[in-house]
């Protein structure tokens, strides 16, 4: 079967929101490892990348460096989602 042919006309009201809803999930999921791909490029590279690697281990400093980024590209994310919804609220 051609995809191109296919059309949510031809589905009922129950389907189709099954249909739509399953695409939201999926793009929620795509968002999601897009925002851990852009967090291990962002930390590996301020963190890591620099660095010589001296063993199968990361040292302290690294370590250390690595969780405040994670930490803060959460803060991030958590503090733009807030701003956005309180946007969409006015």
């Amino acid at each position: 079967m051609d995809p191109s042919s296919l059309s949510l006309s031809n589905f009922d009201e129950k389907d189709k929101k099954e249909i739509q809803q399953f695409i939201q999930n999926e793009q929620q999921k795509a968002k999601f490892q897009e925002n851990v791909h852009s967090l291990t490029a962002i930390c590996w590279t301020r963190c890591i990348a620099g660095n010589k690697l001296t063993g199968p281990q990361i040292d302290a400093t690294e370590a250390t460096c690595l969780d405040n980024c994670v930490n803060r590209f959460i803060d991030t994310q958590k503090a733009v989602i807030s701003q956005v919804e309180k946007m969409g609220a006015h």
